[in-house]
């Protein structure tokens, strides 16, 4: 049970920071969406569902570093795997963001066919595209940072960013 309970926290402290990073994110994408659509009267996502959203992408990050093919060029220069896996994540990206817009038109729609006709005639694309350039500006992001943190590792990485930590007082010497 300890064994369980310890890999859980581990997988747990592991998608942390991409959560996080998601989290964020995904609420600039919101602010910027609801600054574009003010007044139109389309109803945007809430923190509960940003939260849900980060987390799901957050763990699929996780889930798609396992996979093989998804760091391809470990041996090359960064821009390399950065690129590649910012095209892995902008595709998945893509598709789950039309797939967001497809099941708000699928809620009226008779069928699925149906909502989908819908959502490619009353589709705004040019703002569909703006978020989208949005989403794989910030894809990136977090690829660099996080290849980064492979190659040097997370410590440094987080020390090169914020600093040492100042020294815990130990129980040996008197705190002043």
């Amino acid at each position: 049970m300890a064994s369980i309970l310890l890999k859980a926290k581990h997988e747990l402290i592991k998608a942390l920071p991409p959560t996080i990073f998601f989290f964020v994110i995904l609420h600039i994408v919101a602010v910027i969406r609801a600054l574009m659509i003010k007044g139109s009267g389309v109803p945007l996502p809430v923190t509960a569902s940003v939260l849900i959203a980060s987390l799901v992408l957050g763990k699929s990050v996780l889930v798609a570093d396992m996979l093989p093919f998804i760091n391809r060029f470990p041996e090359k220069p960064l821009i390399w795997n950065v690129s590649w896996k910012t095209v892995m994540y902008a595709l998945v990206a893509l598709f789950v963001h039309y797939l967001e817009r497809l099941y708000e038109y699928w809620k009226e729609a008779p069928s699925l066919v149906d909502a989908n006709s819908m959502l490619w005639t009353s589709m705004n694309w040019p703002r569909f595209w703006a978020v989208q350039i949005l989403l794989v500006t910030l894809i990136f992001m977090y690829c660099v940072i996080s290849e980064l943190a492979r190659v040097i590792g997370h410590e440094r990485l987080r020390k090169m960013f914020l600093g040492p930590l100042p020294p815990r007082p130990t129980d040996d010497k008197p705190a002043q």
